[in-house]
Order: structure tokens, then C-alpha cells, then sequence
């Protein structure tokens, strides 16, 4: 990521993307697994070890739920960004200036149609290292439209340098 702003969402920003239901399937699926494989496993080994599964896996799970809710794609009048994180050396956010934005784009497939959860890349102009690339983000498709048509506007009123 290319500039650092604020640790938080500024007051002044719009949010333009979050992840979507299906990015929570995969920590729906390793819930499953915990609770209804490893849990009964580990009852069978021993009252202890169930316990020490059932804290383990209750902290994990909800780290990613907490973690990928904490996934907010925003603008300002300066660029786009990306914050993210849930404990506090984690928590920060990055993005692109608007003067830098090449253009916003989206990945399309069945899969993402279906979903409405698609992958959105706000590409760098000058560099690929500090472009935004995001999966599986709630009306993506919407979002990287937004972006460009912003950025465009931007750019007739000179507002974007």
C-alpha cells in the first residue's frame, strides 16, 4: 500500500466495499470441521483435551470472523483505501491517491455472478506492488464502477492531482 492514513475510518469517507457472505463460507466450513470433527475427536481422547480444542477453536473461528469484518474499502477526497485489522499492531490502513489511480477493475466468473462476491483491483499507475487487490467483496462489480466513475470526474475538474 502505497500511503499510510489514518488508523481509523476518517469521518469525511464513504465505505464502498466490505466482504461478502461468501468470503464467510470458508470460516463457516473450518467451524464445521472444528466443532463437529475435531471436538468429538478430542471428547473421545479425554474431557482436557475437548475443553482445550473447544477454547481454541471458539478463539480462532472468531479471530476470522473479526478479521474479515474489520475488511472496509473506502474513499476520500484523497484516494481509496483499505483498512483492516482487529488487534492493534494489525489494525492500519493504505491505499491509492487519486493522481496515482490507473483504474478500477473487477473479476468476473460464474461463481462471482452467482455470489454477487467478486475481486476488485484498484491498479497503481506507476507500480504494481502498491495496487488494492480484494476477494470476495460484496457487489464488486458496483464498487469498481463507482471508483472509476469518480476517478473520472476527478480528473475533468483536475480535482485528482
Amino acid at each position: 500500500m502505497e500511503d499510510q492514513t489514518e488508523v481509523t475510518n476518517p469521518n469525511g469517507a464513504n465505505v464502498i466495499g466490505v466482504v461478502s457472505w461468501y468470503g464467510y463460507a470458508g470460516v463457516a466450513l473450518l467451524a464445521l470441521v472444528l466443532f463437529g470433527v475435531a471436538l468429538p475427536v478430542a471428547f473421545s481422547i479425554g474431557t482436557l483435551s475437548a475443553i482445550v480444542v473447544f477454547v481454541g477453536s471458539a478463539l480462532f473461528v472468531g479471530y476470522r470472523i473479526m478479521m474479515l469484518r474489520s475488511v472496509q474499502l473506502y474513499y476520500d477526497d484523497t484516494g481509496v483505501w483499505l483498512y483492516s485489522g482487529v488487534l492493534p499492531w494489525q489494525k492500519g490502513a493504505g491505499g491509492v491517491k487519486w493522481r496515482d489511480i490507473d483504474s478500477a477493475s473487477y473479476t468476473q466468473g460464474f461463481l462471482s455472478w452467482i455470489t454477487r462476491s467478486y475481486t476488485v483491483r484498484i491498479a497503481h499507475r506507476f507500480t504494481k506492488s502498491s495496487e488494492i487487490v480484494l476477494t470476495n467483496i460484496a457487489n464488486g462489480d458496483k464498487t469498481a464502477i463507482e471508483i472509476n466513475t469518480i476517478h473520472q470526474e476527478m480528473l475533468r475538474t483536475g480535482r485528482a492531482g
